[in-house]
This record gives C-alpha cells, structure tokens and sequence, in this order.
C-alpha cells in the first residue's frame, strides 16, 4: 500500500531522519510495516515558540519502496536542423535552448558577455576596485544576473508552466535533488556556475551554439519581418526567429528598439535599498529564540506594506549572504544580494522597495516608452555620487534614516566596495523615501526586533524588474508589430526570477515553433 501522509517533527528529527514513529501514527499502522517514503514537501512552520518541520511523505507500507521516475531532458542532435537566434544566455535564453532542442530546432545563444568563469575575473575587480566593465558584471555574461542573485528558486509562476520540470532540469544538470522538495528551494552562488556550464556543455554537445563577447547591435528587418541580427563585432546571421532574452539591464537594447521605432512601453517597476541586518537578529525575530537551533536554516522574511498609498516590500532576501554591486556602467551605484549554498555568512540583507510608476517619471521630466530607464538611471548616478565614487554605498543605520540623522558610525557590512555615511534621502527621490520611512517602523512592529539601528540601509536596489515592457500578443508571444520577434521574461518585462524566466523562455520557443509549424 502506499499512502500520502503530512506529519510535523522537530527540526533535529527531520535532519537526522528520526521521525518513522509519526508517520505510523499519522498512517494508521505499526511502525514496523513502514518499509520506506519519499519526500515531497519539505517545510518549516516557525509560528510558534518550537519551530516545527512540516515534510509530506510518499509512504510506502508493506511493500518494496519504488524508485522515483527517471527524469529525460529528451535532448536530440539538432547539428544539421532549422536554427533560432536567442539573444542572452541568463535563465530563460539557455532554458529556451534546451526547449529548442527538444522540439528538433538549433539554438545560436548570443552573450554579449564572457563565460562564467572569465566573468569571475571582472566581478573581483568590480569588488576590490570599483571599476565595471560594461560587458561583464553582475548583471551580464553566462548565466545572467541569476547566476549570482543566489539561486532562489521559488515562484508563483505555476499557471504559466511547468515548475516542476524546470527544478528537473537544474537537478539533471547538477542541483541538489532538495529542490524537488523544499518550500523554498535555494542552490547558492557558488554553485550555480558549475550547473550553468553543464547546461552550456550539454547545447553544445547537441550541436547548438553559444557564442560569448556577441552584443546584439542591430535586428534587420523585412518590412514587419525579422531577417538577421548583427552583433558588436560585425557578424550577421540570418533568421527568422529572435527570443530576445536580454533581461532587465539591456538599456542599450531598449535603446535599440526605440530608435528603429519598434514598439516597447514604459512600465512600473521598485526602487529602494538593501537592507542588511545581523543574521542573529533575524533568527532571534523568526525561530523565537536566542540562538538558532543548528537544524533550522538562517531565517529569512517576507514583509509588505501600503505606505501613503504605494506598496513597500520586501524582495531577494537573502539569509546569510553578502550585498554585490550590480552596476552594469560606471558612475552609477546599485546594489543586490546572494547567498552560498549553506548561507553561512553573518548577515541577512533584503531589497525593500518601493513601487514607482509613469507619474513618478513625469516629475523629472522623463516622458515616453523609456521614461522608467531614465528614472532609473538618474538614481543610480545619484547614488553614485553621494557615495563617492568607485562604487562605495550612501549606507545609514535605520534608526538614524527614520530620524533624519547622519550616522556617525556605521556597522560592519558585507559590501566588500566600501560604505559611505551619507543620508538615504539624498539619493532617492521623496516620495521613495518617505514611504520607505514609513514602512520600516511598521514592519518592526510585525517583526519585534527587526526596526533596530545594528541594522544598515545601503543604496540603491533599483533593478528589482524592467523599466520597459516589449508588448507582445497573449496568444502568439510575439511581438504586437514585429513577425518572429517573441520579448521574453525579465527584460521585456515578463517574468519576474529564475524559474519564471526560464518557463517563458520554454513557452516562447514553443510559441515560435508553432507559428512556422
């Protein structure tokens, strides 16, 4: 007999695989039938003063345990098959290879970056000199910004794919097999690289390409028809099918759509800061306690406010990690976080951000389908100069912030750029900033112990999503003007995280395909 059973353990009994005697309580039989169980859901319930492991368990009673199914990528040989040009190799480009791959299509990737492990080399100099390459950074080479925003793999995204067979797919390809499981799953910074160049390998193998330093310059058209692209260095393929999965700090490529007057619109998107906090305080604030228990994870957090009539939320937490520049040209600051996989840093630092629209732009005299960008970038290069230069942070302990006060010192960060004492209030706009006051104190008051002044506000986290949104047609996924041209996820304004990103780069392809079929 197998049984579908839910049980609630401690979190020692659920790490060291001690809890036989609950589920033949919860199934109604001796503990001695149970030969075995899977796990299908792995969370914790931290509401009480004992925080609890919730696991729901494929139990198996009386019968040999049976294997999981074996997952098939189903990847073919497509050396000599009809190509497609995707244009980004971040989450939903190589996702959309995969996908093209095994619908029988030859991906060409076009990265205007470097390989993951060049990359590496220009993220130390971004960190130890403050000096970025436009190129290569946070935000562009393999992998895109997901391969160092930590690996958070949790989405709502489940209308609009197949969730489960993206976590598949990382798994296959080197992912811990607890994201097929946990609540939240999570691989960490330091191990994304590694699957995204098996997942690199594995095109190649299956006669795809992907071409790095190959910056998208130009999209050649046949009236309302795509007939090539043309990349930095002066190469030209031609095409009839485009997946523009260039993500949400492709200003150049916004520009490159405006300019040929392919239709793009502006769009809201948040602006604030990284918050950065001890991760003791967080753990003390979500398990209850003095010290976390060693078989709970550092704690993370969730919060979400309306503050003089705009949201104010919480975005990217990250327990245990370390705030990273995120700058993409110099003279602008902007900051994100991640975490290793065992997130065993000593801080907790979260986006909290604040919604900003068209009439926000208007108010600084930004107008038209790139308003947001502009905005954007004018906040950034604030930030950028209150701090000082080479990508030192304006940073404030949040007491002082809420109290208008310079702080004298400021805590230990782990911005390795360097912090700069400076008032928040000077680089985001007012209406930013007052809302973001606000909603501080207000989530103290949800969170005894969060509204502290151990704890560091460091701006700017201002590339929460796009600022621009490449219209395309429900149905078809392509462009509302453009034949063969299909915006994809983050960049155009879709997709909002990894696994949401790759979906759409999966369903955009599929869309493509079916259009030519």
């Amino acid at each position: 007999m197998i049984k579908q059973v839910t049980i609630s353990v401690l979190p020692s009994e659920a790490a060291e695989g001690t809890f036989k005697r609950y589920i033949a309580e919860e199934a109604g039989v001796e503990k001695q039938r149970i030969t075995g169980y899977h796990i299908q859901k792995k969370s914790i319930d931290s509401r009480s003063r004992q925080p609890r492991v919730i696991l729901q368990l494929q139990v198996f009673i009386d019968e040999q345990v049976q294997a999981l199914p074996a997952f098939d990528p189903e990847l073919q040989n497509v050396n000599n098959k009809p190509h497609m040009v995707i244009v980004g190799a971040g989450p939903a480009g190589l996702f959309a290879a995969l996908k093209a791959i095994q619908l029988g299509y030859k991906p060409i990737v076009l990265e205007r970056g470097k390989d993951v492990r060049s990359r590496r080399r220009d993220l130390a100099v971004m960190n130890k000199e403050g000096v970025v390459n436009p190129e290569s950074n946070y935000c562009f080479g393999e992998g895109g910004a997901g391969t160092y925003s930590d690996g958070k793999l949790y989405t709502r995204s489940t209308k609009r794919g197949n969730v489960q067979r993206i976590l598949q797919l990382f798994h296959h390809f080197g992912a811990d097999e607890r994201i097929l499981y946990e609540a939240h799953p999570h691989i960490g910074t330091n191990k994304l690289p590694h699957i995204i160049t098996a997942i690199r390998e594995a095109i190649i193998e299956c006669g795809g390409e992907v071409l790095f330093d190959k910056k998208l310059t130009d999209i050649v058209l046949d009236g309302d028809k795509i007939k090539a692209v043309t990349t930095a260095d002066g190469t030209t393929i031609e095409t009839k099918i485009v997946i523009l999965a260039t993500g949400h700090s492709a200003r150049d490529i916004f520009t490159l759509l405006h300019d040929k007057k392919i239709e793009i619109e502006a769009k809201p998107f948040a602006l604030g800061v990284r918050i950065e906090h001890p991760q003791l305080i967080i753990d003390q604030v979500q398990y209850h306690c003095k010290i976390r228990d060693e078989h709970l994870p550092p704690a993370s957090y969730s919060v979400v406010a309306q503050e003089y009539g705009r949201g104010v939320f919480s975005f990217c937490m990250c327990p245990g990690g370390i705030i990273a520049p995120a700058a993409t040209n110099p003279g602008e600051v902007v900051v994100n976080g991640w975490s290793p996989s065992k997130r065993n840093n000593p801080f907790a630092n979260s986006g909290t951000v604040v919604a900003v629209d068209e009439k926000d732009y208007a108010k600084y005299g930004f107008t038209g389908p790139l308003a947001g960008m502009l905005f954007q970038q004018m906040v950034e290069q604030q930030a950028f100069k209150v701090g000082g230069g080479k990508l030192v942070a304006p940073a404030q302990r949040m007491g002082d912030f809420t109290e208008n006060k310079i702080s004298s010192t400021l805590p230990d960060c782990s911005y390795l750029p360097g912090i700069h004492s400076a008032a928040i209030k000077d680089v985001l706009p007012k209406e930013v900033n007052e809302a973001l006051k606000k909603a501080v104190v207000d989530f103290g008051k949800k969170m005894r112990g969060y509204f502290t002044n151990e704890a560091i506000l460091v701006a700017t986290e201002s590339r929460t999503s796009s600022p621009v949104r490449i219209p395309r047609d429900k149905e078809t996924l392509q462009h509302t003007q453009i034949k063969g041209l299909y915006p994809c996820a983050e960049g155009a304004g879709y997709a909002g995280g990894i696994v949401s990103a790759a979906i759409d780069g999966e369903r955009c392809v599929e869309a493509a395909i079916a259009a030519i079929a």
